[in-house]
């Protein structure tokens, strides 16, 4: 049962993620940590002895439970892609922010004074 159900969430992901890079609201950039753990998940689910064998090098007693922690570790590695994304966006607005206050002060002060007062 675990192993139907891992397969049909992580395909209807699989399929969600192919449609929101098709209607551009995904960048594949993005996307390429999400596909990769789905296809993971669904090749574990799906072969039931690759599960077991690894299950048994990683020294889990229940291969299902492996299941749950390779898409937990995707998880977690895609939050830590999009925590680094965000930094860097970021301090990309602080600069920008920056640039624009100075650029808009360049213009403040080669205004003549008879348009300031207006």
């Amino acid at each position: 049962m675990i192993q139907i159900i891992s397969i049909a969430i992580s395909l209807v992901l699989f399929v969600a993620v192919i449609d929101l890079i098709r209607r551009g609201l995904l960048k594949e950039k993005y996307s390429v940590l999400w596909l990769a753990s789905m296809l993971f998940v669904i090749v574990l689910a799906v072969w039931k002895e690759l599960l077991a064998r690894v299950s048994m090098l990683v020294g889990v007693a229940y291969p299902p439970t492996l299941l749950f922690l390779v898409a937990f570790l995707f998880v977690i590695l895609i939050l830590l892609h999009y925590s680094v994304a965000i930094s860097s966006l970021s301090e990309k607005n602080k600069i920008l922010a920056q640039e624009i206050a100075l650029l808009k002060n360049r213009i403040h002060d080669k205004q003549p004074l008879s348009e300031e007062k207006r």
